[in-house]
């Protein structure tokens, strides 16, 4: 898996990469309430914002961590939010995506790297 400094994970499937958000950011968030997910097919860019999460304490925006399209959406999320807090690195993830380029891979940290950004 690779991470980014906005605690998102990704994880190479195939030619896809699946992005959630990693146990620290889920833990940091709260009980989330709400999410809305990006329609499948989306063009996006990096750092442009994808998702909407709601928890108890805060609204935050997830950024699309890389340019590419979103190619999947997971919807039982949407249905049921508390799966974030319950499987943030698992079961709720939060969109699939087709990179534009899969070596800006190279760029992100690997777990090592990350538990270090986080201390």
């Amino acid at each position: 898996m690779k991470f980014t400094e906005e605690h998102e994970w990704l994880r190479v499937e195939g030619d896809v990469v699946v992005v959630g958000i990693t146990a620290h950011a889920a833990e940091q968030l709260g009980d989330v309430v709400f999410v809305e997910l990006p329609e499948p097919g989306t063009e996006v860019s990096a750092d442009e914002e994808v998702v909407v999460i709601e928890s108890v304490k805060a609204a935050s925006d997830i950024l699309a961590p890389l340019d590419g399209e979103i190619t999947e959406v997971n919807e039982p999320i949407v249905e049921d939010p508390g799966k974030v807090n319950e499987d943030p690195e698992g079961e709720a993830w939060f969109f699939k995506m087709k990179l534009e380029d899969m070596s800006a891979l190279d760029e992100l940290m690997d777990e090592a790297a990350y538990k270090d950004f986080i201390g």
